[in-house]
Parts: structure tokens; sequence; C-alpha cells
């Protein structure tokens, strides 16, 4: 049939346009439908039709405005299905999740309405249910790798990680050249911290000639956190092959490229890396769950309260100096794009400094305005060659790159007034006690509680708090860390 032929139906134009629109051509599926519509009132297909290409279009408000109406003439599961996608893309999950378990009550031997309503419930943090649904639609579609991998996701979010791998295994069985399951089965291991077993999976993943970029991104992931940085080297090189414009693989390349016998991270990297990075990194570390900044920030209310309360009680002399007073300089060692100062931005400290050794890092850093002076600068040379002594030293995901602690904790005691605070990150140091013990270098360096606490009291420190935090999130775990919150004594103890 000429794609234009007006002698055809609507009803044959409007099969023929979702013929276009399922080989991706979504233009020509447009002219169809308009000239089906020309002819005939909407039938269901049209609707349908209208809708996915709404949201083809990237007009999910159009394609739920279009399903509001059919829905109300004929309810159908296709229909709700599709008002949940829409919904989804709005950000409107509860609404997305009404939607998919309207479509499994209109049509409860629906296995995609079935997971569609399991993958909305997990993301609402209902793991349980999201588990019953998406174990109906693995029991009506067992050879579905998609529902399996939504299982196993559910299951692992609702502390069943072994029930999560047998579904995997169960559905690489079945469908063994899924790359999606043979990714999420190291997804999972990872999670688990299982990093010998993520890259056993992997292997097999190559072997079976099943392998994607991530796959062997996430290989060299595992490889980096078991400390085997060659062998992490070799398979983010694999990955960069397969992926040669994805940041993430170009970022991980240039990691693996530092030497596993290193105790810090060069400057050459760190700057050529965060040069690369600082158009994406605040976004990223969004998307990742970072949450530093505002740990740091409740660190700082709860360490300086005495003094941040004495600056609430007003000035009976009424001198506007004296009401407007700062509680001191504070140092930004590694600042970034400055989201520790926007933290702190509210609080009355400063003036803030920043040092950092990516000048694009500086720049983001500058537009903020936060900052009465930024230095491109290695921190340890900054340290020593700048005078200054500060009230607040800050080291938002420094020690990350850094292994052994003594040389800057030595060099942050000197510029620190007494009585002053040094507040830190770090990554901890968990799982297979390779390395010395105190550091290790797996992604990034990591370090033992009682390093860190040794470490402070021989540069001269007393440790106020060595608290557990959260760092962020890789490959969808928790990386496990502290806040260190360091004082200089005042002269004599």
């Amino acid at each position: 049939m000429d794609l234009f032929d007006t002698t055809a139906d609507p009803e044959t134009l409007a099969r023929r346009a979702d013929e276009l629109l399922g080989a991706r051509r979504p233009a020509a599926a447009s002219a169809l439908l308009a000239a089906a519509e020309r002819m005939a009132p909407r039938t269901p297909r049209m609707t349908s039709l209208a809708a996915r290409l709404a949201l083809r279009e990237g007009r999910p408000a159009a394609s739920i405005a279009a399903l509001g109406e059919a829905i109300a003439v004929t309810p159908r599961a296709d229909l709700y299905m599709l008002r949940a996608d829409a919904r989804h893309q709005l950000g409107d999950i509860s609404g997305a999740a009404v939607d998919a378990a309207d479509a499994v009550l209109h049509d409860r031997h629906n296995p995609a309405a079935k997971a569609l309503l399991g993958v909305l419930l997990l993301e609402l943090g209902l793991h349980n249910d999201a588990v019953r649904c998406l174990t109906e639609a693995v029991g009506d579609a067992p050879a579905n790798p998609s529902y399996r991998e939504g299982l196993a996701n559910a299951l692992s979010a609702a502390g069943q990680p072994e029930a999560a791998a047998a579904t995997c295994a169960a559905g690489i069985a079945a469908a063994p050249g899924s790359l999606e399951l043979r990714n999420a089965t190291i997804l999972l291991a990872l999670r688990q911290r299982h990093f010998a077993a993520a890259v056993t999976q992997a292997e097999a993943a190559r072997l079976a000639g099943v392998a994607d970029a991530d796959t062997f991104g996430l290989m060299g992931y595992a490889l980096s956190s078991l400390g085997q940085h060659e062998a992490a080297a070799e398979a983010y090189a694999d990955a960069l092959k397969l992926g040669p414009e994805d940041p993430h693989v170009r970022h991980m390349v240039a990691a693996a490229a530092e030497r596993s016998d290193s105790t810090r991270a060069s400057a050459a990297y760190v700057r050529e890396v965060f040069n690369g990075y600082a158009s994406r990194f605040e976004p990223h570390l969004i998307s990742l769950g970072y949450r530093i900044p505002g740990v740091l920030r409740t660190a700082v209310q709860a360490h300086f309260s005495r003094e941040l309360a004495a600056l609430d009680v007003p000035d009976p002399a009424g001198d506007p100096a004296t009401q407007q007073r700062l509680l001191g300089p504070v140092l930004d060692l590694g600042c970034g794009t400055g989201l520790a100062a926007v933290a702190l931005a509210d609080l009355p400290f400063g003036p803030f400094v920043g040092v950092d050794l990516s000048p694009r890092m500086l720049e983001r850093a500058a537009a903020k305005r936060l900052y009465a002076g930024l230095h491109e600068a290695d921190i340890l040379e900054f340290l020593a060659d700048d005078p200054r002594q500060w009230r607040l030293i800050l080291a938002a995901d420094v020690l990350c790159y850094l292994g052994p602690l003594p040389p800057l904790f030595e060099a942050v005691f000197q510029r620190l007034l007494p009585g002053g605070l040094f507040m830190c990150s770090a990554e901890e140091l968990v799982g297979p006690n390779f390395g010395n013990g105190d550091w290790v270098l797996g992604l990034r360096f990591a370090h033992a509680r009682d390093y860190v606490a040794r470490a402070a009291v021989a540069a001269g420190f007393t440790v106020r708090a060595i608290d557990a935090e959260v760092q962020r999130n890789d490959a969808g775990a928790p990386v496990p860390g502290f806040l260190i919150v360091l004082e200089r004594p005042h002269d004599g103890g």
C-alpha cells in the first residue's frame, strides 16, 4: 500500500501507522494518523497511537489528555498502561501506579500490566507488594527476561539477595542471550559487595558473547574494588571500545591508569578528570544520592552550637558591626564547584576561600559568588605555602584521593587556629582486608576507622567525632564512610 493511499479505510491507515511507529518512523506514522482522523472519528487504535506518538515526541501531558477521553469511553488495560507511562514521565509515580493497578483489574491475565505495576510499586518503596506483582508476571511469562530482572530488583530491595540471585540465574538459564539479565546479575553482586562473584558473572557473559560496554564497565568496577588494577584497566579499555562516547567509562579508564601502588591520586589525573567532569558534576552527584555537603552543615551546627547560639543573643549596645560578626574564616580544600559553601552559605561563617586543582571546577565555584578567594593549586602545596590560619577547614571527598593521611593531617593542623575544627569525609575500608589494613586503593582510596583516629592523634588533633555516614551510591549500593571532626586544641591542652 502506498503511504498516502487515499482509497484505504481509516482502520487500515491506523494499522499501517502503528507499524511505522514500531519501525521508528514517527513522522510517517503521524502523517498516516492525521489522514485516518480526517476520514473518521478516533477509534481506540487511533487514540492509542496518538498517545504513543505524543510520548515519543516528549508531550506526556497531551498523551494523558487523549487517553483520558478514550478511557472514559472504553476503559482498556492497554490505555491505562499508556497513561501510566505518561504519568511516570511527568514524575507522578503514585498516579502511574493507580493506572497500572487499573490495567491489572481490567485484564488480570496481562503479565505486562502486572510487571509495570510491580516496577512502579518498587519505585514507591513498596518492596513486598512489588515482589508479589512481579512474581505473578514471571509466573505468567517465565521466559520474559525483563520480568525476571524486575523481580530480582524487587527481591533485592526487599532484603532477599539470595532469592534475587536465584531469579537472575533462572532467567539466564531460560534466556542465555539476555544482555539485560546478565548485567542485572553482575549489578546485584556489586550491590552486595560480592566483587569476586561479580567478576565471575561478567566473565561468564563475555565467554557467552553476551556483553556490552556496561558489562565490561561493571567488571572493571569489581576488579578495582578488589585491588586488581591492571585487570580493571583491561576491562575498562574493553568498555571504552564498545562505548567510546560514554563519559563515565572514560572517567574510569583514567582512574584505572593510576598505579596500584600509588599513595595518592596524581595531580595530573585529578585535574584531567575533573576538568572533563565539571559540566555534569553536580547533577551526577545528585543522581548518586551524594549527601556530604548536608552532613557537613549538620556537623558545623552541632559542633559550633554554643557559638551560634551566642550570635542569636541581641547586642545590648546595638552595634551593627558586632551583630553581623562572623565566626571565622573557612578554607574549603578540594572545593570543586562549591557545594560545601552552598550548604553553609546561610550560617555566620566566612570569608570562604576555596582550593582545587581543576580550573573548570573553580569557574563553576566562582559563579556561585560565595568565595572571597579561589586558588588553583594542590592542597598540600597550598597548605605549605599559604601562612593564613582558619577557624574551620573542610575537605569533602578529598581523602578518597589520598592513601596515607599524616601529610594532610599535619599540614591542616598547622593552618588551624587553636580551637579550630577540621571536618572531612572518608570512605570506609570494609570487606576483604587487602592492602595494608590501614588504607587501600580500590575504586578510590578507603581508610580504616582506627587508622583515621591514630593518624589524627599523631598529628596533634583531638578527635571530636568519627561518625558513620553513607557517602553516596555506587552501582546502586551505598558507599560506607565517615564524617570526621578533628579539633586543634588550645595551647596548653
